[in-house]
């Protein structure tokens, strides 16, 4: 295993982003640094290199593609080994991303992760601990409940991926994409202008 295999794998599975090799280097030592803290910690049952890519990269590249423009500063609510938002930050270089994980350990990590990504900033609280306003929160295989609510408060759009839809679906301003894999579907709405 190792980034050249990484980097052909990454971009077969996510031709919709090319990546520069500075960006698929950032990834590949997110992936490398994953899988060693994935042994002491439990950050994701996915880490097999051609799952993980697939899955966790190529899904949280689609989500950086599908974002509003005029995206600024991102909030990943509930980031956990850092997908989509350490991806969307390495992806998205001019965005402020801030990964917003109440575990301890997972931030431990994240903040380990986020040394190769200077746009990266790691919050160790729960959501309603957490004040401020973000042009974009994002979230993947968090309840969409909680997310909705955190993002009515804190931000303009929020992009959610899971593979069921969010409660509040039925709501008007929805709009949805499958992922590229076919597990799940993206939601977009805008929450306030």
């Amino acid at each position: 295993m190792n980034r050249d295999a990484f980097g052909r794998r990454l971009s077969l599975a996510a031709p919709f982003f090319p990546l520069n090799p500075d960006q698929v280097e950032a990834l590949w030592l997110h992936y490398d640094l994953l899988r060693r803290w994935n042994t002491r910690i439990n950050l994701t049952r996915v880490v097999e290199l051609e799952d993980a890519v697939r899955f966790h990269y190529a899904e949280s590249l689609f989500a950086a593609r599908q974002a509003p423009p005029g995206v600024v500063s991102v909030i990943d609510v509930g980031s956990g080994a850092g997908f989509p938002g350490f991806v969307l930050a390495v992806a998205k270089p001019e965005w402020q991303v801030t990964l917003l994980e109440s575990d301890q350990r997972k931030a431990a990590f994240l903040r380990e992760a986020s040394d190769v990504a200077p746009n990266v900033r790691v919050l160790a609280r729960r959501s309603g601990e957490v004040t401020g306003c973000w042009d974009l929160a994002v979230s993947r295989a968090v309840k969409a409940g909680d997310v909705l609510a955190f993002a009515e408060r804190a931000a303009k759009w929020l992009l959610w991926i899971g593979t069921e839809p969010p409660d509040q679906i039925e709501e008007s301003g929805w709009t949805s994409k499958a992922l590229p894999d076919g597990r799940g579907r993206l939601w977009l709405r805008r929450i306030r202008a």
